[in-house]
């Protein structure tokens, strides 16, 4: 029996009598899920904040024969058309890839002034007084009506509202509820709530070790979606070679890879960093292919909801 057997053991064992781990797994078995379709990995291309943008990362990495199962904008819905959401929701049926639409308003967006002070980033783009949960709300309606089914959450509130919404058929049944790293959840305990709570998948932050994420693996079903790599402001991580391992612990897994071709979070990506882009998709299908042969990624054309099987 080592330390870790014995250190907090009471503990350990409430933990356990929860249904959570009762540590990080420091094992790293692997994992056993998988998506509906039986595969292990997705990739998601984040940042992607105009119609522009995600033609030429579609387009291009078709035409290299690399498969993007997921785009994600971050600017924010509110801060497009509806014309631009419907162009969105036609690149998505015609590239067979999911299309993930943020949000908003948000607490950088809003009049608040805490937001913008040092110890601010602890709000990160949660949501400020009701009003801003009813206009979150009617900004998800409004494109539900323009198509999108896909939705990255910033406020844990506002998915415990959207999760209702969908139970009781105000919103459709295939709705898919993402929450973003930018809530800041990063264990397994946080990672169940959110489970509960109704969210479809969920993104960690950033920074967390193999170990940290298998246990997050053993504690819920629906998929982990990790950054594979992201913009300096976030930590400028380039982490290509835990790609693999990432899929090995905690399959079913969307893998977030780009963003390291940008400096910062909701901006709109230049045409030398959307090549940058695409060429670091390339890399992180590479490294599973050489590294992790016996990883399968979904096809094109997946279902939207990304259960798993």
């Amino acid at each position: 029996m080592n330390d870790a057997d014995v250190l907090y053991a009471p503990t350990r064992a409430r933990l356990s009598g929860l249904g959570l781990p009762d540590g990080d797994n420091c094992v790293l078995a692997t994992s056993a899920a998988t998506f509906d379709d039986g595969s292990h990995f997705r990739i998601e291309v984040p940042t992607i904040n105009s119609v522009g943008a995600a033609q030429t990362v579609l387009t291009e990495t078709s035409r290299r024969g690399l498969t993007v199962n997921r785009v994600t904008e971050t600017l924010g819905m509110y801060r497009h058309t509806l014309g631009e959401l419907r162009d969105y929701v036609a690149l998505g049926e015609e590239y067979g890839a999911e299309i993930l639409m943020s949000v908003g308003p948000r607490a950088s967006h809003d009049i608040g002034g805490s937001v913008q002070t040092p110890e601010g980033v602890r709000i990160g783009y949660r949501l400020r007084g009701q009003e801003q949960i009813v206009r979150a709300v009617e900004d998800v309606m409004r494109a539900i009506e323009c198509g999108v089914r896909g939705f990255v959450v910033y406020d844990e509130g506002l998915l415990w509202v959207l999760s209702r919404l969908r139970t009781a058929g105000d919103l459709p049944e295939e709705t898919h509820l993402k929450v973003s790293a930018h809530c800041g959840h990063a264990n397994s305990a946080s990672a169940q709530m959110l489970e509960m709570l109704g969210a479809n998948s969920f993104n960690p932050v950033r920074d967390l070790t193999l170990p940290m994420i298998a246990s997050i693996r053993r504690a819920i079903t629906i998929p982990v979606d990790i950054h594979v790599d992201n913009p300096r402001m976030s930590g400028g991580f380039v982490r290509t070679y835990d790609a693999p391992e990432f899929v090995r612990v905690a399959s079913p897994v969307y893998l977030k890879t780009g963003n390291s071709a940008l400096e910062g979070h909701g901006t709109k990506p230049t045409a030398a960093q959307l090549e940058d882009i695409t060429r670091q998709i390339e890399i992180v299908t590479e490294f599973l292919s050489r590294h992790y042969p016996d990883a399968r990624q979904s096809p094109a054309r997946v279902s939207r909801a990304g259960v798993m099987g």
